[in-house]
């Protein structure tokens, strides 16, 4: 279990963690949400104390990362794909993790085999590509077989079969107990992945529920309609206390009816419909319309 406590870290006048508090459980992938420069990455250095907290603290199983003498049989971690010597093969690479925590040797070729490598463990990584990088972080993080692992975007340049077997991975692993926290700044990805949500923005906590939780809170489900005669049908809406507008093709937008109260409401004031669809926000908008206010990067803006 990860613990974090009025968490907060500041980089001269930046603010990149502020008083972040939560609790990530085993049992389920936990989906770790934000924009660009939320405060994900630095929130997952923190934990592992690469970096320093302002206030606060953080919590693995009970105690802080740094307290751990042999880390890799506690918790995995990948945060960078690319931050590995070039030099190396990725057979030697995981050997020496493994030797730094009294890892057996056999184990090196036990993961190298669930990640996909065990054709090119030879091979200096310097030459891999991105997915291949990503497999062999994955490989370096279950290579302690811990019970928390953290995961920073970790779905970056893998093919589309390689994102799904990270998917089926991550719950796996999940499903065996362990503490999953996976970083992304992509909804469509934890999607189909994780069932329990953290979103932060700027460094503060937006939201920490389930998917589904989520799910119902933010997805907005709208009516549109096409009829012949849409200011009538506009004010018998109005009238009772629903919203409507109107799309640029001239049908109407209803939200706060479903489409049976619509359709009862137009046949009881005599207005004709052409047709009557359903239409839900999809989680990434929803995710999207919950962070827009906390989004410090957006293209397509004059500087």
């Amino acid at each position: 279990m990860i613990e974090i406590r009025d968490l907060t870290k500041r980089y001269g006048r930046t603010t990149a963690v502020d008083r972040l508090t939560l609790t990530v459980r085993p049992g389920h992938v936990t989906g770790f949400l934000g924009p660009n420069g939320a405060g994900k990455s630095t929130t997952l250095r923190l934990l592992l104390g690469l970096h320093r907290p302002t206030s606060g603290s953080t919590l693995i199983d009970g105690q802080p990362f740094a307290a751990r003498r042999r880390g890799l049989r506690h918790v995995g971690a990948l945060l960078d794909a690319g931050d590995v010597h070039g030099g190396r093969s990725a057979r030697s690479h995981l050997r020496a993790l493994a030797a730094s925590n009294a890892i057996g040797r056999s184990r090196v070729d036990e993961v190298l085999g669930e990640v996909g490598l065990t054709g090119v463990a030879g091979r200096r990584i310097g030459g891999f590509s991105l997915g291949m990088k990503q497999r062999l972080g994955i490989a370096a993080a279950l290579l302690g077989d811990p019970p928390t692992l953290l995961f920073d975007e970790p779905f970056n340049g893998l093919d589309p079969a390689g994102v799904r077997w990270v998917r089926e991975l991550f719950r796996r692993l999940a499903a065996e107990g362990r503490t999953v926290l996976v970083s992304s700044h992509l909804m469509s990805e934890m999607e189909q992945t994780a069932q329990h949500l953290v979103v932060i923005g700027r460094g503060e906590l937006i939201a920490d529920e389930s998917l589904a939780e989520f799910a119902t809170r933010s997805v907005r489900t709208q009516v549109v309609v096409r009829t012949p005669d849409p200011t009538a049908l506009t004010v018998a809406v109005r009238e009772v206390g629903a919203d409507v507008g109107t799309a640029p093709d001239g049908s109407l937008t209803v939200t706060g009816l479903s489409p049976t109260a619509l359709g009862d409401l137009a046949f009881t004031r005599g207005i004709p419909v052409h047709e009557l669809i359903t239409r839900s926000t999809s989680l990434e908008e929803a995710f999207m319309n919950l962070t827009a206010d906390r989004v410090d990067y957006r293209a397509g803006e004059d500087r």
